[in-house]
């Protein structure tokens, strides 16, 4: 059995960080037809699904990761990096023709532009029956997949709902900006849901300023989710639990010098997870979340 298996994209991610590159309100200075001169490059792997089996993996949870692998050079740097964490991938599916690569361009205070390719794919799964191996966890994570089919991740939540497996959730802009209906399927299954506070508005269908954290905004725009686990992060201003008519805030942990802002979120999602599966406490769970993802925040790379 696994403790966590977490589902999503695994991606190799090269960061390059110099004088050349400038940046200047808000955006790099690049000319069409310019060449710029890294100072230093960094080569690490990345992806919702690889950095939360990595997190949880170095919090002591026994993890696997299930996700698309291409078969290509970059396979062995994968596989190296999530053996090297203790993450177990034995659910990995590798194909001929898969890509997943980011290009992140860094500035000295964290700040980054990302350059990415994913090979289209509407499946995480090759063969509907590697579905029944998702028996062997204990818990699931399911990473923003947003090219993925709905119905077939709705397939799976509610696969893991009768198998009584713990489900946590993150879902990005595409998804939040689906229907109500579409939504209302999909979050039916899902035991904790975790999504920033752009996403919420989006998802709720109202304005990010009219939306006040501080009360149970649960409650006022999505009630069917009071009896789960909701947790809104805001960056730098924190994070908001709710739960059961509750609401917790967790601070965000400050740092020195952020580093890199890449996998922030995905970094507090490995704390929150790893947490939870260990105490089933909403505050200690978002308490570890912010200070892991305060650890993310000072290296270059996203595990």
């Amino acid at each position: 059995m696994y403790d966590l298996i977490s589902i999503g994209n695994i991606s190799i991610d090269i960061y390059f960080k110099g004088e050349s590159l400038t940046f200047k309100d808000g955006r790099f200075n690049l000319a069409v037809g310019g060449k710029y001169f890294a100072d230093s490059v960094t080569q690490t792997i990345g992806g919702g699904g690889a950095n939360v089996a990595i997190g949880a993996a170095k919090h002591s949870l026994k993890t696997a990761v299930l996700g698309k692998i291409g078969n290509n050079p970059f396979k062995k740097i994968i596989l190296d990096k999530l053996e090297e964490n203790k993450v177990s991938t034995r659910f990995c599916q590798i194909e001929d023709e898969y890509l997943n690569i980011s290009s992140i361009l860094l500035t000295d205070k964290g700040e980054r532009s990302i350059i990415h390719y994913t090979t289209p794919h509407q499946h995480i799964f090759d063969d509907e029956k590697k579905l029944y191996q998702l028996s062997e966890a204990r818990m699931v994570y399911l990473a923003n997949m947003p090219n993925v089919s709905l119905n077939e991740r709705i397939d799976i939540l509610h696969y893991l709902k009768k198998l009584n497996i713990l489900t946590i959730v993150n879902l990005g802009v595409k998804d939040c900006r689906r229907s109500y209906d579409q939504l209302e399927r999909f979050l039916k299954y899902v035991d904790i849901l975790i999504v920033n506070g752009h996403e919420f508005a989006d998802m709720v269908k109202a304005p990010y300023a009219d939306i006040h954290f501080k009360d149970n905004v649960v409650d006022w725009y999505i009630p069917h989710m009071n009896e789960k686990i909701v947790v809104i992060t805001e960056g730098a201003k924190g994070s908001y639990g709710y739960n059961q008519g509750k609401i917790y805030y967790q601070e965000a942990i400050k740092v020195d010098k952020i580093a890199d802002t890449t996998g922030a979120g995905d970094g507090y999602s490995a704390g929150f997870v790893s947490e939870y599966f260990k105490s089933r406490n909403l505050e200690k769970a978002m308490e570890k979340a912010a200070k892991y993802a305060s650890k993310i925040l000072a290296k270059i790379g996203a595990n």
